[in-house]
C-alpha cells in the first residue's frame, strides 16, 4: 500500500502527522524533501544563496508559517522523527530543489517571470484571513484553481509540478515494490497528479483539510491549501 498525506507547509500538522505514521508503521516514509533541504531543516541552517525570488519566495512562506505558529517545515521534521520511533525507513523522494528551481526560472519567458515575480511580491503583505480565502477556494474548486495557475505560469506548472510529480510517482513505486508499505508526506497539490500516475498501485489518500482537522482544537475550521 502507498498512502499520500496531503500537507501544507505553513500549518501546525504535527500531531496528526504522527497519529497516522504511528497507526500505519510503513515499511517506508517518504518525504518531498533533496537531501540539501532535509539537512538545512534538521539543522535550521541557512540554505546557499538563492535567487531573489525564491529567497522573497522563502520569506513569504516563513511569514505566513509564523501565523500559524509553526515554521516551515515542521511538519516534515514531525514526519521524520514519527519515522524514526517506529522504525520506518525515511526515504527522500524529490529532485534537487535548488537546480530544479532555476531551470524553471531560466526557462520562463519574460512574461512569466514578470507575473511571478509580481505575485510573489505581492503575497508579502497578505494577511491570514485573506490566506484562509484563498484556502477556502482551493477547497472548493482544485481543478479551477490548478487550471488557473497552470495558464498564468505555464512553465512553473510543468517544471515545479507536473516533472516533480512524475519523478516522485516513480520513486514511490520502486519503493513499493521493493520494500512494502510506504507512507509519502507531500505538498497537498501534489496529491492528484501523484495519484494518477500511480494508478496501477493501491493507493490511500489523506488530504490537507482531513489532517488540520485532526491537529486543530474542535469548533476550529479546516481549510484546504495548494502546496508546492
Amino acid at each position: 500500500m502507498i498512502t499520500l498525506l496531503g500537507v501544507g507547509h505553513v500549518f501546525d500538522l504535527g500531531r496528526s502527522i504522527r497519529a497516522e505514521i504511528q497507526a500505519r508503521r510503513p515499511r517506508v516514509v517518504a518525504l518531498e524533501l533533496d537531501h540539501p533541504r532535509f539537512a538545512a531543516l534538521v539543522a535550521r541552517a541557512q540554505g546557499p544563496a538563492r535567487p531573489s525570488f525564491l529567497a522573497v519566495l522563502g520569506r513569504f512562506q516563513s511569514r505566513i508559517a509564523s501565523q500559524y505558529g509553526v515554521q516551515v517545515g515542521d511538519e516534515m521534521l514531525a514526519a521524520a522523527r514519527a519515522a524514526q520511533e517506529v522504525g520506518s525507513e525515511i526515504a527522500l523522494i524529490d529532485r534537487e530543489s535548488r537546480q530544479t528551481l532555476l531551470r524553471a526560472w531560466r526557462l520562463m519567458p519574460l512574461r512569466e517571470r514578470v507575473r511571478l515575480v509580481t505575485s510573489v511580491l505581492g503575497s508579502l503583505f497578505i494577511a491570514r484571513t485573506k490566506v484562509e480565502e484563498e484556502l477556502a477556494r482551493y477547497e472548493a474548486d482544485e481543478r479551477a484553481v490548478m487550471e488557473e495557475f497552470a495558464a498564468q505560469l505555464p512553465t512553473a506548472k510543468r517544471i515545479l509540478i507536473d516533472e516533480r510529480d512524475e519523478h516522485m510517482a516513480n520513486t514511490l513505486r520502486d519503493l513499493h515494490r521493493a520494500k512494502g508499505d510506504v507512507l509519502a508526506v507531500v505538498g497537498d497539490g501534489h496529491i492528484d497528479g501523484l495519484r494518477a500516475r500511480l494508478s496501477d498501485e493501491a493507493v490511500q489518500v489523506v488530504r490537507l483539510k482531513q489532517l488540520r482537522a485532526r491537529s486543530e482544537p474542535p469548533g476550529t475550521s479546516a481549510t484546504v491549501t495548494y502546496q508546492l
